[in-house]
């Protein structure tokens, strides 16, 4: 590893039974590199479990932990910004808090982040999850790569490995799930490098997911229609960044690679 500083961003929605291995399956990536200096952000975001005291206990045993409480539910996307601006190093890492995916595989991630690359997005080798979950994704993950322009394999895969001055240059505003769509196609738009690399996707041992009811799908078409609306009609985005621009502010891959 030769980025030694990083951030875990884990947001937890009613994870309160797999969220402590999880923790300590992530340290433990890290713990085993010692040259590598971590801190990690745990948001609850309004659990009805036993998240909030299992994230403060957490903070209290570990030092490097700092915690986020959301008072009531406001949405994956509330959550994730909510870890991203509470993230000071220099890279941040982010996955779920649902344990679906193997903290040993960050490992695949670092290999991949060169200096002329600023995000490493994982991709699923395969979907572990009932079938018409995977049936709906494949629909989904389709459908928003012909909308929104976007040439990656997998926008939905919550394992990251980004450069936190990423957001120095792109505003995510999203509360709900498709943040996930909202910051690949602001990041891809804005010019920044992404690499790709496979990983497993495990099933889930414990609960539910909290995103496949009738109502949650309904509303993410909503949101993805006006998400079109303003990222691929309106482009509004790049509007924001070209007057950025002609005030003389470079993003910064392409301030340090001028």
């Amino acid at each position: 590893m030769t980025h030694p500083k990083v951030a875990i961003v884990t947001p937890a929605f009613n994870e309160a039974a797999v969220l402590p291995e999880l923790f300590q399956r992530l340290t433990a990536v890290f713990n085993a590199n010692p040259g590598v200096e971590w801190s990690a952000v745990l948001i609850d975001d309004g659990s009805r479990d036993a998240t909030a005291q299992i994230v403060d206990e957490l903070a209290r045993t570990y030092p490097e932990v700092r915690v986020v409480h959301h008072g009531a539910n406001q949405g994956y996307g509330a959550a994730l910004r909510s870890g991203f601006a509470a993230a000071s190093r220099e890279l941040v890492f982010y996955t779920d808090g649902d344990a679906q995916y193997d903290p040993a595989e960050m490992a695949l991630l670092w290999n991949a982040l060169r200096d002329d690359v600023d995000l490493v997005n994982g991709y699923k080798i395969s979907r572990s999850d009932p079938m018409h979950r995977i049936v709906i994704g494949r629909v989904y993950h389709h459908t928003v790569k012909r909308l929104f322009g976007l040439k990656i394999r997998d926008v939905d895969c919550d394992f990251r490995l980004l450069r936190r001055s990423i957001f120095d240059w792109v505003s995510l505003e999203r509360s709900s799930g498709v943040i996930c769509l909202e910051m690949m196609k602001k990041i891809h738009d804005a010019g920044f490098s992404i690499a790709e690399v496979p990983v497993h996707h495990y099933h889930r041992i414990y609960g539910k997911s909290q995103f496949f009811n009738f109502r949650r799908l309904f509303k993410t078409v909503i949101d993805v229609a006006a998400l079109w609306v303003a990222l691929v009609l309106r482009r509004e985005h790049m509007r924001r960044a070209t007057a950025t621009m002609t005030a003389g502010v470079l993003p910064p891959h392409r301030r340090d690679r001028a």
